[in-house]
């Protein structure tokens, strides 16, 4: 297993204004337009046309001007600020949207795709949002997470069915939720634990209405659960639950929303694969779920049912979870992480997991 080494003088990672996480590797996009990644790289998700990984930093190579990126399991994606989406890593089930199955170390644009204004990863699918309102997406969908009434797989976009006027969007593991201008809220995809809170468990091929929750501001999805924000900063989910990744104090899974506990004057919210994060008012970072990496960053390796506070952290103006860790981009523009770091996916330099907060240094010019 080869990693790239540092020394111990190297300068902390700054200038950064958004961050994302796939399962094993990190994003983090400058205030210049390039992009930074870390951590596993085996299918090239780090865009440095390598496959070697890295416990720090480096640049993604030939892409400047981006103004978003997401990432998931195995690839990565960036929104440039012409409107056009660029990707990079595994693209066994067409993630990458270049109209191949060949995976990646280095950009590639996603097929025919313009004034993108949003972008996200599924577990093996993205989806981006257009300017237009309607949603496009492609990669894997095995459990119709698409929404094209097919479930065949489609290494190029395809328009989502019957939705448009969408404001925002998510991708959960195999199943994506949209919330239209109207206030509604739209889910498809894979249903076994009640991810996509229709009150069933019914696999849906296209896009179904939410009807028992509203004035939504915000939406998250795990890999098999999912979590919205209010207008009133209380935070509710539904899915599954095995964990307490949906934090109502109980291990039980949840067809309908139910409210997260003990948690109100919350401003932003993240997915990841087994936990969930809340982002407060005041600049404090809650977590719950699984923590068997101290991906919670409570100084414990203890599952939390409910909201535990991040540990000796404040200033947080963003947040973003992968599959066992979590970053947090303070209002200084520096980036902290904890949680699993066997890939170096902590961006600190090291090999070693943390329960609380470290800072990531700097990176490869």
């Amino acid at each position: 297993m080869n990693f790239r080494t540092i020394d111990e003088d190297s300068r902390y990672l700054t200038g950064i204004t958004s961050i994302a996480c796939g399962v094993w590797h990190s994003i983090a996009l400058k205030a210049d337009g390039t992009v930074w990644t870390w951590g596993h790289n085996d299918d090239g998700q780090l865009g440095d046309g390598t496959t070697t990984k890295s416990s720090r930093p480096v640049k993604v190579q030939g892409l400047t001007d981006v103004r978003a990126v997401a990432g998931r399991i195995w690839h990565t994606l960036a929104l440039k600020s012409d409107g056009t989406v660029w990707a990079w890593g595994h693209n066994g089930d067409g993630q990458l949207g270049d109209g191949t199955h060949i995976s990646r170390s280095a950009p590639v644009q996603v097929r025919g795709l313009i004034d993108i204004t949003k972008v996200v990863g599924g577990r093996e699918h993205a989806v981006a949002l257009r300017a237009d309102g309607t949603i496009w997406a492609w990669g894997s969908n095995e459990c119709h997470q698409l929404g094209d009434g097919t479930d065949t797989e489609k290494p190029f976009p395809v328009q989502v069915k019957g939705l448009d006027a969408i404001t925002k969007i998510t991708g959960g593991g195999w199943h994506t939720i949209a919330l239209r201008a109207d206030g509604t809220m739209w889910s498809w995809g894979s249903n076994e634990y009640g991810q996509l809170g229709d009150g069933t468990r019914e696999e849906r091929h296209f896009p179904v209405q939410i009807k028992n929750i509203s004035r939504i501001t915000a939406v998250a999805g795990g890999r098999e659960h999912t979590v919205v924000l209010k207008a009133d900063g209380t935070v509710w989910s539904w899915g599954r639950n095995d964990v307490g990744q949906l934090g109502d104090g109980t291990t039980v899974d949840r067809v309908d929303p139910v409210q997260v506990a003990g948690i109100s004057g919350v401003s932003t919210i993240a997915k990841a694969r087994d936990h969930t994060l809340a982002l407060k008012n005041d600049g404090t970072v809650w977590a719950w779920g699984k923590n068997d990496m101290g991906q919670l960053g409570n100084g414990t390796n203890k599952d939390s049912l409910v909201p535990v506070k991040v540990h000796d952290i404040t200033g947080v103006v963003a947040v973003a979870g992968g599959g066992w860790h979590t970053l947090a981009l303070k209002a200084d523009s520096t980036v902290w992480a904890w949680g699993s770091n066997n890939n170096g996916q902590l961006g600190d330099g090291t090999c070693t997991d943390r329960q609380v907060p470290v800072q990531c240094i700097g990176g490869d010019t």
